[in-house]
């Protein structure tokens, strides 16, 4: 099991299989893009497997979620997920995707076993889109959310961060559109992740706000802590149900007592939280030795991301005045 100091225990794997974005968020990157990762350096297909076997079948993980970058720019990506569902236990497998190209991936990744779809989109408005995004896209991550819906990776959640000046108007007409098309909608608070460290505390619009701009049209009614579980996601019911809408306050409401999170990067690194400026490399025993040697066996692999784990801190730090954002930013950590 991977647990830390404080009685937490690791079961939801993050696994980022690519840095590289085709869309240009402002609040992540800057419209040139960045450095990628260099191939040699990325994780392979068959390491990846392998990683997430040993996470399953050795460390108690049920749930693995494959991020970027953006996931479904990983050419072996239908073959990763193929592969991860044939595992004993099999962990329930999910994507968070930007949509751009699940038009025509969604079916074959169920088919392959993957559950679910997180899909990331901030507005209803295409030229808002082009705006937040750098690209003229917007359509496409329409039509993929659609398809999402349609192979059944259900339910498809959207994740969208409200901007200060461009979006932040729209959270009762994105909320209208997620219950009329059965999506579940979550805000997520910006965070401090973006590769240009603008991120800034003051005029960020905050989990208060949302639900403030929420309840000028709908009735919102608390789902409770017991529902929450370990979900960074505070949940309420929209007009008395079936739907319900999710706010993640990493900034204002931090949920870290109750994280269940382990994270590997697309370079082999666990790292032990969003905002950890520490990581442990994986990749390196990985290649190192032969698989059947003892410097390179499942059990050591297993034994070095323990430790990393154990090393855990309390918590993000995000409420603390000496917070230094991470060196890494969120597209090459993954969500």
């Amino acid at each position: 099991m991977l647990i830390d100091t404080f009685g937490r225990t690791a079961t939801d794997l993050r696994v980022s299989l690519t840095d590289r974005c085709n869309l240009r968020c402002t609040y992540c990157m800057p419209e040139e893009g960045l450095q990628w990762l260099a191939k040699p350096d990325l994780l392979t297909d068959d390491e990846i497997v392998r990683l997430v076997r040993i996470a399953v079948t050795q460390l108690g993980i049920t749930e693995v979620r494959f991020t970027g970058g953006e996931p479904l720019l990983r050419p072996g990506l239908v073959g990763i997920v193929e592969r991860c569902a044939q595992l004993e236990p099999r962990p329930r497998m999910s994507l968070t995707t930007n949509g751009i190209g699940l038009k025509r991936t969604a079916k074959a990744l169920k088919a392959a076993g993957l559950d679910r779809v997180n899909v990331s989109l901030d507005t209803l408005r295409p030229d808002v889109f082009k705006t937040l995004t750098r690209r003229d896209r917007h359509k496409d991550v329409l039509e993929g959310l659609e398809a999402a819906r349609d192979a059944g990776l259900t339910p498809v959640k959207v994740n969208t961060v409200l901007m200060p000046g461009l979006n932040d108007d729209e959270a009762p007409d994105l909320l209208a559109w997620a219950v009329e098309n059965d999506y579940e909608l979550r805000f997520i608070e910006q965070m401090p992740l973006d590769a240009q460290h603008g991120w800034k505390r003051d005029g960020m619009i905050t989990a208060g706000d949302i639900l403030e701009s929420l309840r000028t049209r709908f009735e919102l009614t608390e789902e409770g802590s017991t529902e929450r579980g370990s979900a960074p996601a505070e949940r309420w019911i929209v007009d008395g149900g079936p739907h319900r809408v999710g706010v993640i306050a990493s900034v204002t409401r931090p949920f870290c007592s109750a994280c269940d999170r382990t994270r590997l990067t697309a370079d082999g690194q666990v790292r032990t939280c969003l905002f950890a400026t520490e990581e442990t490399d994986l990749r390196g025993a990985l290649r190192a030795a032969p698989e059947d040697s003892t410097d390179g066996s499942d059990e050591a692999i297993a034994r070095i991301w323990k430790l990393a784990m154990w090393g855990k801190k309390a918590g993000s730090g995000l409420d603390d005045p000496s917070f230094l954002q991470p060196e890494r930013p969120m597209s090459a950590i993954g969500g």
